[in-house]
């Protein structure tokens, strides 16, 4: 893999200076290592291929997982009621008309026009890091996507699309959860949840063995985690790093 840094931002007087951290997969690379390295797959431009980022990604020690209460109380509502099916992407039919509305449908109306794009969707399903694109029915009519990133060791829950009818029933946390046990069934080490950034991100903290990067290493001080989300808003900067400034970018 190779590493590279683009500045964002400086304060001299506080000797303050901000670099965005990435990484390039290269042939023969582990998803898995790049993952405990603290880095992410980056979907933001059509022109940028095998590149994660660093962040304040999330992750759940499968070894140690157990349901916690509110994990128990999610999937009471919802267990047994879908027919769950782990498609190989390379066997599921990415470029299905309803497939294609269903989700972006879901980005449109549960965060807005512009943040998942037809080419932004198709960019992710064109990435090469799917494994599986998991699908949830309830008979015939489709409830819920989830595009996972997996390997051995890791899965990845990356993006999940959903019926909008079950949102304030926590159909979102539950395909979450529900993903995390299938992994731990698999064998798999660690399930990794993506970024926790704001207070809206906070409910995937109901992972009582929940650990995040901070940069350095992974940490497993959940109170700093709550901490850090319910602060985000203080911290956020209106600065594109450099490197993104020479690319064409969805506006995310």
């Amino acid at each position: 893999m190779k590493i590279f840094s683009s500045e964002t931002g400086h304060n001299y007087n506080t000797y303050t200076f901000a670099y965005a951290n990435y990484c390039v997969r290269e042939e023969n690379d582990k998803l898995s290592d790049i993952y405990n390295l603290g880095y992410l797959p980056y979907s933001g431009s059509p022109e940028a291929k095998n590149i994660f980022y660093m962040a304040r990604s999330a992750r759940v020690p499968l070894n140690s997982f157990n349901m916690s209460s509110e994990n128990r109380r999610v999937a009471g509502k919802f267990d047994g009621s879908f027919e769950r099916t782990s498609t190989p992407i390379n066997q599921f039919k990415t470029d299905d008309d309803s497939f294609l509305s269903f989700c972006t449908e879901y980005f449109l109306k549960r965060h807005g026009p512009g943040v998942m794009p037809l080419e932004r969707l198709k960019t992710i399903l064109n990435s090469g890091i799917i494994a599986n694109i998991v699908s949830y029915k309830n008979k015939t009519e489709p409830v819920a996507y989830v595009f996972e990133v997996s390997d051995g060791r890791m899965t990845h829950f990356w993006f999940s699309f959903y019926d909008l009818s079950l949102a304030n029933q926590s159909l979102g946390t539950w395909l979450m959860v529900d993903s995390a046990r299938q992994a731990k069934t698999r064998g798999a080490e660690y399930f990794y949840v993506g970024t926790v950034y704001g207070q809206k991100a906070l409910y995937k903290t109901a992972f009582e063995n929940i650990e995040y990067w901070n940069g350095d290493n992974w940490t497993a001080d959940i109170k700093k985690i709550k901490q850090l989300g319910r602060e985000d808003n203080n911290r956020i900067i209106g600065l594109r790093d450099i490197w993104k400034g020479g690319l064409k970018t969805f506006d995310l």
